[in-house]
């Protein structure tokens, strides 16, 4: 029999978004996880906002929500918005009831700017990892480290000179007070042949953290910002994220960081490519106790590392795992949004790429417990 195309609304709902989701769904396992760790956080949350007043939205929603963006590619904050609104997965996550009313994208943001100055991205990376069974799962002598471009929300034609003044107003609109209306509507032209420009001459007005980089000859020079991982080799997880301007000598520098940040750290093992074959990086790395296993650059060059490092099986196991990197920035910019960032400034597009490194890990973390 044919069923009815007949369209009737019940007025009353009797079922709850946690009947609505089954019980297998992937985000149950990480809802679990990311509680545990939130946990953690309640005495930093604490600490951020006011006894009194109004309250503001949970940092507990807030972070599921952005966490949320990440796992499902949503482009943007407002989108993000208008799609819990109907979403009952997402709202369920979140830990907003049916008839919950959603906040507004204004308000959203500005919340968020609350915890960019709690660091709470690295504190949530850390309550995560310091979960027992999660620690149990990382490796504590042998890591990888690495570095990739993440392109910034600027155009090329916000690259002027530091000496020009025109179009450096307050607002970092590019637009001058003096012209009409109708005529700053329109993206004006830009001429660039034969203008020689450099990070040390030039500087996008955009997004002044931004740096004209690129990472290999033949390519396309962008701007962008620079973004660093540390990965235990045991299990492919990010136990630390960092992001730096986008310089030739940054992902050294930020290795060495990420490095001094371990605490109670023994003499360990660290993998990485040839871009970190120099010999002031690799001394450094002896100097605090730190296996260099580095690939060699042997390009119209001696090499740093030596057969007294290569000899050992353990090198040639981390050159083969220390690849796996390559699997974080893959996922960070496919589906975590991170290929070209949707933020400005170096304390806020780091802050997002260290959120997503730990959505990186949420994501592995069911299915390796399960292994485990």
């Amino acid at each position: 029999m044919r069923g009815s195309d007949s369209q009737t609304e019940g007025l009353f709902s009797y079922v709850s978004c946690e009947a609505r989701v089954p019980a297998n769904h992937p985000l149950r396992a990480i809802r679990a996880i990311v509680d545990e760790a939130l946990d953690v956080l309640s005495l930093d949350f604490d600490a951020m906002y006011s006894a009194i007043g109004r309250p503001s939205i949970p940092p507990e929603k807030l972070l599921r929500a952005l966490l949320l963006q990440a796992f499902y590619t949503i482009r943007s904050e407002r989108q993000l918005m208008e799609q819990m609104d109907y979403n009952l997965l997402y709202r369920w996550f979140v830990g907003l009831s049916m008839d919950a009313p959603i906040w507004d994208v204004t308000v959203f943001t500005k919340n968020r700017e609350r915890l960019l100055s709690g660091d709470i991205a690295a504190k949530f990376l850390a309550a995560l990892l310091g979960q027992p069974r999660v620690k149990a799962l990382l490796s504590d002598e042998h890591f990888s480290v690495d570095g990739t471009l993440i392109e910034a929300w600027a155009s090329m034609k916000s690259f002027k000179p530091k000496a020009d003044g025109d179009g450096d107003d307050s607002n970092g609109s590019g637009a001058d007070a003096n012209k009409p209306a109708k005529a700053m509507a329109r993206n004006p032209e830009r001429d660039f042949h034969g203008e020689k420009r450099s990070n040390a001459t030039h500087a996008s007005i955009t997004d002044p953290d931004a740096r004209l980089y690129k990472k290999a000859r033949g390519q396309a020079a962008k701007l962008c910002h620079m973004g660093h991982v540390t990965m235990e080799n045991r299990n492919g997880l990010v136990v630390d994220a960092t992001l730096t301007h986008a310089t030739g000598t940054a992902e050294r520098e930020a290795a060495l960081d990420m490095l001094g940040r371990m605490d109670g750290r023994h003499r360990i093992t660290l993998a990485a490519d040839k871009a970190y074959d120099t010999a002031d990086f690799v001394a450094a790395l002896r100097d605090i106790k730190v296996t260099p296993h580095v690939a060699q650059n042997t390009a119209n060059r001696r090499s740093a590392i030596d057969g007294r490092t290569t000899h050992h099986p353990g090198y040639a196991v981390s050159q083969r795992i220390r690849k796996r990197i390559e699997e974080v920035f893959g996922w960070a910019k496919t589906s975590g949004g991170m290929r070209k960032t949707r933020h400005r400034g170096k304390d806020r597009v780091g802050w997002m790429f260290t959120l997503t490194a730990t959505a990186y890990n949420l994501v592995r973390l069911p299915k390796l417990l399960t292994t485990a």
